[in-house]
């Protein structure tokens, strides 16, 4: 059930013998006018003192209901007195206040002569359902817009546009001004944060363009020489690793160059030698390094055989004075 807050007409303090009163009228019975011309009805009090109960506080009387309009702000809002216990009298609601120092001054001093009960109430009905707080005051023909409690303000434009602006932060439909007040002034807060570090950025986070080129060009520079000394590195490898291979019998001249370019891949080498490691020898050493061919010994062809046995001459001799 949808309830609002509203302010009262006001009520006149009587004091007894220049004294303040210990109890006071706070809700008449039966219909209930307000400042704003709206009316409401008193006809279930023992609500109102079932809803105080449920409080398990003292009602703050202030002065001109700062509890309602300063204090959701987060400004001082001082009491001046504690309503500590409230009854039924005839229909109407009684309370008995604990009056301060500064309630005494105020009161006795005749600084403010009335009081006005914000009361809680059912929108649909007009119900006063219960007290929030009593605000002393000068004004009883003063208009105090409807006070938030659960629903809204008090016109269907003002609680539409509270609506939006709580949609707007991110708020749910029922948050109080206080909560909407506390949301900006942290987007107001993290608004000036973020101006401050776009203006002043901190130098941990940030440097010069130029310094950073010329550290950005350092670094490029240096990859392209590293990387220059390991492909010169690798090719130094791969050249050894295939000479070996060669001079084993592994491979043959013939597929050199498909070797190398294999080797030249990430992890050729390791599979290059791996290849090596079981790969049979493709044909034994000739013996036919340093030699040139003067030094074979031909066999004599038939004709040159008849001439040698006609003379007597071996194929050594021919071999030897044949020339």
């Amino acid at each position: 059930m949808k309830r609002n807050a509203v302010a009262i007409n006001t009520m006149e303090i009587h004091q007894e013998n220049g004294k303040l009163p210990e109890w006071v009228k706070l809700v008449p019975a039966g219909l209930v006018k307000g400042r704003d011309g709206r009316n409401w009805v008193n006809d279930r009090p023992d609500g109102i003192i079932a809803n105080f109960k449920e409080l398990a506080r003292d009602l703050p009387i202030d002065v001109e209901h700062s509890t309602e309009i300063k204090g959701p702000r987060g400004e001082p809002a001082p009491a001046i007195g504690w309503v500590q216990e409230i009854e039924e009298r005839a229909g109407a609601i009684w309370g008995r206040v604990a009056w301060n120092a500064t309630g005494k001054q105020l009161v006795e001093g005749q600084a403010y002569r009335y009081l006005s009960p914000v009361i809680i109430y059912e929108q649909t009905s007009g119900t006063i359902v219960g007290v929030t707080s009593v605000g002393a005051t000068n004004q009883p023909n003063f208009r105090l817009p409807a006070l938030n409690h659960e629903q809204g303000t008090n016109t269907p434009e003002e609680s539409n546009m509270f609506k939006a602006i709580l949609a707007a932060l991110g708020l749910p439909e029922n948050s109080t001004e206080a909560e909407a007040v506390s949301k900006i002034g942290g987007l107001k807060s993290d608004l000036a944060t973020a101006t401050n570090r776009a203006e002043s950025p901190s130098l941990e986070k940030f440097v010069p363009r130029a310094d950073y080129d010329a550290a950005l060009g350092k670094a490029t520079n240096a990859e392209q020489q590293l990387a220059a000394i390991k492909s010169e590195q690798l090719e130094t490898t791969v050249t050894s690793a295939i000479d070996k291979a060669l001079q084993d019998g592994k491979i043959t001249p013939a597929t050199a160059d498909y070797h190398k370019a294999q080797c030249r891949q990430n992890g050729g080498l390791e599979r290059f030698a791996a290849f090596c490691a079981v790969a049979p020898v493709l044909g034994d050493a000739s013996n036919l390094s340093g030699k040139s061919p003067d030094d074979t010994t031909k066999a004599l062809n038939a004709e040159q055989q008849k001439v040698a046995d006609l003379f007597g001459n071996s194929a050594e001799d021919l071999a030897k004075y044949g020339k």
